[in-house]
């Protein structure tokens, strides 16, 4: 979820506007069922879902897939709804790529977990280069969430209040926020997204690399608990698991970290789930990916508390990995042919069995 894919790929948006009200049938055509989110709720998942990158949405072939409720029935703006977008210039709100996203996904009944309120990443020259007090910056900050969720009110699952707070060493990341406001900035995001989102919405942190127990896992896990004893409002962990095939965290790690937070009255979810390949493919990495899609879903759908997996894109050529990593891609579950892969079906087949298991609970 780095910014470099959707900035190189930017002027695509200019000049091929999806429409903020797709036509008829927009989502809805025919598609083998059941999908993977079919599957996800027979198997005891809220949902399954993808994100979706404004960049394609003048594919028809893509968008039949991405907003068809059978095979995703959860959906998130990959970047639409981040703040360089959202507030271009201060005070001056355009919601127009949020919209292209959330308005289909409306229209295809899809839940929608949102994304997100604050971020290092992605912030307008306005912002990033200002001369902030700790008190204007905080101002800022509010304002910023009470709009954004004002205009997104009751269209939110779930919101990534904060994403990407921590270093792999389990400290705090030196950004505008820590340094302006201090580490208190997270619990005042949280706040100010309790304040303002609808009620019943779930506020998350989302962040990488906390698919095992490891220094960052566990720092989240005591900012949780922390939340906890002064009464913060969060309700959820994003694990978003970018895995690499070859590197990526077991079944059993994927369990024990959810399990930091579940353990505390969490909720969890996977929310950014790709398994990238060195290049060139061939059969045995492509079962390799195969068997960590499959695992990575398994450890959701056997951990009560983890309510669904999100893919980061499901088709190859609008993956953000490739321009990320060079010499690694085919990270998603279609190929560029809008083929399902050996991935999908994994999945698919692992979500059957789990849902075979339920009936005699």
């Amino acid at each position: 979820m780095k910014p470099s894919h959707v900035l190189n790929l930017l002027p695509l948006v200019a000049a091929s506007p999806a429409p903020v009200h797709p036509h008829p049938g927009f989502g809805n055509r025919p598609q083998p069922a059941p999908g993977l989110g079919d599957l996800a709720k027979k198997a005891g998942l809220k949902y399954f879902g993808t994100a979706v990158d404004n960049v394609v949405l003048d594919n028809e072939k893509y968008t039949s897939i991405a907003f068809n409720y059978s095979e995703f029935n959860q959906i998130t703006p990959a970047n639409g709804q981040k703040w360089m977008y959202i507030e271009p210039s201060r005070n001056v709100f355009n919601y127009t790529l949020g919209d292209q996203i959330v308005d289909p996904s409306k229209d295809a009944g899809q839940l929608r977990r949102c994304h997100n309120f604050l971020w290092h990443n992605q912030l307008p020259d306005w912002l990033s280069h200002g001369n902030w007090t700790k008190t204007a910056l905080l101002s800022v900050l509010e304002n910023h969430i009470k709009h954004e969720a004002d205009y997104y009110w009751g269209d939110c699952y779930a919101w990534d209040v904060v994403n990407e707070a921590f270093n792999d060493d389990g400290t705090l990341r030196q950004d505008i926020w820590l340094q302006t406001i201090g580490p208190e900035y997270i619990e005042h995001a949280f706040r100010f997204a309790r304040k303002y989102t609808s009620p019943g919405t779930k506020l998350y942190y989302n962040d990488y690399g906390i698919e095992r127990v490891n220094n960052k896992s566990v720092a989240i896990q005591q900012m949780v608990k922390d939340f906890g004893k002064r009464g913060v409002p969060i309700d959820g962990v994003g694990l978003q698991a970018h895995f690499t095939v070859g590197r990526s965290p077991s079944y059993t790690e994927i369990r024990a970290s959810q399990q930091l937070y579940t353990g505390l009255g969490l909720e969890t979810a996977l929310t950014e789930l790709d398994v990238r390949i060195e290049l060139p493919d061939n059969a045995n990495k492509t079962a390799a990916q195969a068997t960590v899609y499959a695992e990575s879903v398994r450890a959701c759908v056997d951990e009560k508390r983890c309510v669904g997996v999100t893919v980061w894109d499901f088709w190859d050529p609008v993956s953000w990995v490739p321009d990320t990593f060079p010499g690694w891609g085919d990270a998603c579950l279609w190929d560029e042919g809008f083929v399902r892969k050996p991935a999908y079906y994994a999945v698919a087949d692992m979500l059957r069995k789990a849902a075979g298991g339920r009936k005699g609970e």
